[in-house]
């Protein structure tokens, strides 16, 4: 049995008052045990992922060189991330992973950077950034009935992100290279730094949690038509930890080293001036604050350092 819950996102547009509490409850009910749901009926549509997913299949079997022309800045936030370069928090051993990012569309606005695109693929950048719409707009179909589930007004979580400047990650774990280092894996046991994360069925196996309190690892079965969300460490910040953010890595199945795996992750992000401060409403005196005060954009700028996307 799948240990991971999946509630309906339908269930949240329901007529029906009881249908509409009770999949709050168990999506709250899911992410403050385990940190993560399974979500079907989301309303993403399955030929735009596939379309995503073979854009970039292509893009990631150009050479290096070609690929390295998209590289945009130096801390990786849009476009490309060579193999090798990002690493687990905690660990030495670099990621057995490449890249790319696409950022919110907003050509002249100076909060964001620009996206960088290939040549020569026509329809990509249509393509990613209607996911990328898509995706931004499931999560805050999610984030408002967690929100009343958790005792907060609808809008204080939704609200936090409206302009935010969330990432749309395609992921390319190419075949096990021979000589690699013994430590790494395809990515390291870490936690989301951001908000939400929603996972796109990936091309392969290989995701794996590590609950709060377990000792052992719990493969995640994503069936088609589902995706899987996450809890990051701003969310786990916000509500001291009620939500966790949980441990989770991408290892290798026995007899899929010789084959990619791809990966859409949509790292939902607050604005830079969001105030991350634990809510009072989740602090008691069995209970105190956890954390201390800051801001999204400052907490975000560590994290990047400390997974080596900036120096």
């Amino acid at each position: 049995m799948n240990a991971v819950p999946v509630v309906a996102l339908s269930d949240a547009s329901s007529p029906v008052a009881q249908e509409r509490d009770r999949f709050g409850a168990r999506l709250r009910e899911s992410l403050c045990e385990l940190g993560f749901v399974r979500v079907a009926e989301h309303g993403v549509a399955a030929q735009l992922i596939r379309r995503v997913y073979a854009h970039f299949e292509r893009f990631f079997a150009r050479a290096d060189d070609e690929k390295r022309r998209c590289t945009a800045g130096a801390d990786g936030q849009r476009g490309f991330t060579a193999f090798g370069v990002e690493h687990a928090r905690d660990s030495g051993a670099p990621d057995l992973k490449e890249f790319f990012h696409v950022g919110r569309d907003a050509p002249g606005d100076p909060r964001f950077l620009a996206n960088v695109w290939p040549e020569g693929q026509p329809g990509m950048r249509e393509d990613a950034l209607a996911l990328y719409a898509a995706l931004e707009g499931c999560a805050v179909r999610l984030l408002e009935p967690l929100a009343e589930a958790l005792g907060l007004p609808r809008d204080a979580l939704s609200s936090e992100v409206a302009d935010g400047d969330s990432i749309l990650r395609a992921v390319h774990y190419p075949p096990l290279p021979q000589g690699r280092d013994p430590a790494s894996v395809r990515a390291a046991a870490h936690e989301d730094i951001n908000l939400i994360t929603l996972l796109c069925e990936a091309t392969d196996a290989g995701l794996e949690i590590r609950p709060p309190g377990a000792n052992d690892w719990i493969a995640v079965e994503v069936p088609p038509g589902q995706i899987v969300v996450d809890a990051g460490d701003m969310l786990a910040r916000m509500t001291n930890d009620w939500i966790p953010a949980t441990t989770h890595r991408v290892v290798t199945p026995e007899g899929s080293e010789s084959r990619s795996r791809y990966a859409l992750p949509f790292f939902l992000h607050p604005r830079r001036e969001c105030d991350l401060s634990v809510r009072p409403e989740f602090v008691s005196r069995e209970r105190p604050r956890r954390h201390p005060p800051i801001t999204a954009g400052r907490f975000l700028d560590e994290r990047l350092r400390e997974i080596g996307l900036v120096s």
